[in-house]
């Protein structure tokens, strides 16, 4: 096959799932008693345009799985059927089988399990059982747009997200009645569209056009990597212009400042370019819920909000896991079943709240329900059966984080959607693998929350440089509470066996320190001379003792183990403006590194 043909079958794919996540998210929504002529105008088009284009490239499975969707959805849009709930079922199902033969041709490689067959029979017999249709005067080639000509375009750029409903009969009119069946047609074939450009066009009265262009996400890292390295070599102009005399060399700094402020706005720019809304990921939950409520016997209603909020390109991929595992526990273990709520006085119908807002630099997916809440009884006892240190003393905050302990489950039945253990300590790890955070918050009864802390993107991150034996280090500003000057007399066991900690406004927080940890030769500086900065780590608070704070600043990820090797608490590296290299903390690590020294984690209340 013509590298040409390759580049419109890759658009025909990613147009094709477009419109099938677009045909889910509109059958979820409609009201079955009075539903939205517009929507399902919409979920029409969507498998309309499916169809044309898959009979362009002789997909005859999908034309035919779409060509009964397509006339079902004519009959219930003029009115000659009724909508009812196990005909969205059955749409739903037959979306699956086209995802399914969309990945089989994507893949090429056929996959005799998908009931294309079983599912056209059970479409057809929905059509059996419907009244006739009312006879018009047609031929069938451009019966829903009239207005439309025939080579306007292929049929499968007409439907993008984001774009002005195209007319309905988009394609060529060859597989409307009879799939497979030749079609002669007259007028003169269409000029083809380049593949790598999506154009979308716009009323006349719109103001401009606008259009879209496809780009590997290859040719966008690598000019994010391009940017990252002209980030770096401005900070070492911008460290070598000031050491210059600035009435001497006036316009050397004008220059540089307006560089420091031209490479910013291109940062940004370039940055903008591999952001998402999370939409993205958010649009999958209104079917997973309603598929898993069902298996379990549950009501739940989803609440999306934030769905525009922005997200880099590679965290949404990789987030996606870590939620659809959190939500699937949320309905499985927190949500109750509803006579259990009815009993308790709440609503039948429960609750799951899937939100993402910015805060503080970083993006923070919550997710929540109004169940039955985490069981700190029972999480202790399953925590005494696997031998872990625990005690009564351990603030919830502790106690929650150890549902992300690999093996650990309290649940009393396996299924097949829970209960053998794994899971959270993966999520855990996936999140933290970003540079992330999770956090848990539960009342009994009451319902549950997590908080997903992540970075905007994993090419570039805000952090603190701190010194340690004239070595600069970075820690991330998600992780950061406060930095404080310590006094001797709050200083306890300092250099003892059993650790040292730091009386902070009555509590008492372990101190560690970073040049014991990374095991630097030369002799650290009295604690009463350096810094400590107050972190907040797995739900936990300690404190860790530096020399100095150099400043904030923004720093360009580097990773470690694929030019060095892997170093236990240090996640990355990066260049600092004097060419220098400083290495980035593993925050979530360091009290693990502290145990396996010997000190003694616990906190003191």
């Amino acid at each position: 096959m013509s590298d040409g043909m390759n580049q419109f079958l890759q658009v025909f794919f990613e147009e094709t799932e477009e419109h099938l996540a677009n045909l889910e998210l509109l059958l979820l929504g409609l009201d079955l008693q009075q539903p939205d002529a517009e929507e399902l105008n919409g979920i029409f088009r969507a498998a309309h345009s499916i169809k044309g284009s898959a009979g362009m490239f002789g997909f005859d499975d999908l034309t035919a799985v779409t060509h009964e969707l397509e006339t079902l959805l004519d009959r219930i849009r003029s009115g000659q059927m009724a909508l009812h709930a196990e005909m969205v079922d059955l749409f739903l199902q037959a979306r699956d089988v086209l995802m399914r033969l969309l990945d089989a041709h994507r893949q090429q490689r056929p996959d005799p399990s998908v009931p294309v067959a079983e599912t056209v029979a059970r479409l057809r017999e929905l059509l059996e059982a419907a009244p006739a249709p009312r006879e018009e005067a047609s031929f069938g080639f451009f019966d829903e747009a009239p207005e439309a000509k025939a080579g306007d375009d292929f049929g499968f750029f007409d439907d993008a997200p984001g774009t002005p409903a195209q007319a309905e009969s988009s394609d060529f009119g060859f597989f409307d009645d009879a799939p497979g069946l030749p079609v002669q047609v007259a007028a003169e074939p269409p000029k083809p569209v380049p593949a790598a450009i999506s154009a979308t066009s716009k009323p006349a009265a719109a103001e401009g056009e606008s259009s879209s262009i496809r780009v590997s996400v290859e040719k966008i890292d690598s000019l994010i990597n391009l940017v990252g390295e002209l980030v770096i070599t401005q900070a070492m102009l911008g460290q070598l212009g000031g050491a210059l005399d600035p009435s001497a060399h006036e316009r050397i700094h004008q220059a540089l400042a307006q560089l420091e402020h031209n490479t910013r706005d291109l940062q940004e720019s370039v940055m903008s370019i591999r952001m998402l809304p999370i939409s993205f990921i958010f649009s999958r939950f209104p079917r997973l819920v309603r598929d898993t409520s069902a298996r379990l016997g549950k009501q739940v209603e989803l609440v999306l909000q934030g769905e525009h909020t922005e997200l880099d390109k590679g965290v949404i991929e990789r987030l996606s896991d870590p939620l659809t595992h959190i939500v699937r526990n949320s309905i499985d273990h927190g949500i109750e079943l509803p006579e259990a709520r009815l009993a308790a006085g709440k609503p039948a119908s429960g609750t799951v709240r899937l939100g993402a807002f910015h805060q503080g630099g970083s993006i923070v997916v919550q997710i929540s329900d109004d169940g039955r809440g985490l069981d700190r009884e029972r999480i202790l006892a399953k925590a005494r059966e696997k031998n872990l240190a625990v005690h009564e003393g351990m603030s919830d905050a502790e106690i929650w984080q150890l549902i992300f302990m690999p093996g650990f489950s309290t649940a009393e039945v396996v299924t097949d959607l829970s209960g053998r253990g794994v899971g959270m300590d993966v999520v855990k790890r996936n999140i933290q693998s970003m540079g992330g955070r999770i956090d848990i918050d539960s009342a009994a009864g009451l319902g549950t929350r997590i908080n997903i802390r992540l970075p905007l993107t994993l090419a570039i991150l805000d952090g603190l440089i701190v010194a340690v034996a004239r070595t600069h280090y970075v820690i991330p500003l998600t992780y950061i509470v406060e930095s404080l000057q310590p006094k001797a007399a709050d200083i306890r066991g300092l250099g003892g066996e059993e650790g040292a900690v730091i009386r902070v406004r009555g509590e008492y927080l372990p101190l560690l320190s970073l040049h014991d940890l990374l095991g630097e030769s030369t002799p650290p500086l009295p604690a009463e001379q350096s810094i400590v900065v107050i972190l907040e780590a797995d739900g936990r608070h300690f404190a860790l003792l530096v020399d100095d704070l150099v400043g904030q600043q923004q720093v360009v990820i580097k990773s470690l183990e694929q030019n060095f090797r892997r170093i236990e608490g240090i996640a990355g590296a990066t260049i600092m403006g004097d060419g220098s290299v400083a290495l980035i903390l593993d925050i979530d690590a360091l009290p693990g590194l502290a145990q396996q020294q010997g000190a003694v984690l616990h906190e003191l209340t």
